[in-house]
């Protein structure tokens, strides 16, 4: 029994070194081990063990009291208690550091498990916060872009703007002149009229001129 416990408080030992000094990939191992053992039927039986030794515990407690009320009660130790009591307390012991190093290492393997999903989570939270940068980077450069395109679009706005008052100015200007030219051409075409009517009544004055002077020869 006590050859035992010395073998599993070895190995607890080993494996709380290896989870709580970083040795290559062997805390990587060793994380994987005791993630075995709490998988499955391995939390029950750790409980099995955990209360067996608890009994085997206090029954070492108890005869380690029993042998000293007797020997106070004697007055003196036999050799064969003395043997006893201290197999006793070698076993009570060793059975009290391996239940300690048991709730050590499973205190580690918590907060380790713990610490690497904080990690990861960090980890994919940078990743999330520079791939929101990268988006509002790019959506500033858009921004600036559409900016840009903006004032060009305003200005080439002014420039038609300033082209339809030159082009409403030009057109204007032509209506007027169109308006002279046609009061212009109304006032030659009166012009014609009262030129031709004034013709007509010179040939009217020629012909009568000319009937008086085929009436008097």
């Amino acid at each position: 029994m006590i050859q035992l416990l010395f073998l599993v408080l070895f190995a607890e030992g080993a494996v709380a070194l290896l989870l709580m000094v970083k040795v290559g990939p062997l805390r990587e191992l060793a994380m994987r081990g005791v993630d075995q053992v709490k998988t499955g039927k391995g939390p029950a039986t750790v409980k099995t063990l955990a209360c067996t030794l608890t009994v085997i515990l206090m029954s070492d407690v108890a005869s380690i009291l029993k042998i000293q009320n007797r020997g106070l009660k004697v007055g003196t130790v036999s050799p064969m208690d003395q043997v006893l009591w201290r197999t006793h307390l070698l076993e009570a012991s060793l059975i009290g550091y391996t239940l300690f190093l048991a709730f050590v290492i499973d205190r580690l393997h918590h907060y380790l498990r713990k610490l690497m999903t904080l990690r990861k989570t960090s980890s994919t939270s940078r990743e999330e916060v520079e791939k929101l940068q990268m988006e509002n980077r790019s959506l500033r450069e858009k921004d600036e872009k559409s900016s840009s395109e903006m004032k060009k679009l305003q200005r080439e706005i002014a420039k038609l703007n300033e082209s339809m008052k030159k082009l409403k100015c030009e057109t204007e200007e032509h209506e007027r002149k169109a308006s002279a030219a046609e009061a212009h051409v109304n006032a030659l075409q009166k012009q014609s009229e009262e030129l031709l009517l004034e013709y007509d009544r010179l040939l009217e004055d020629n012909q009568i001129l000319q009937t008086q002077l085929l009436s008097r020869g």
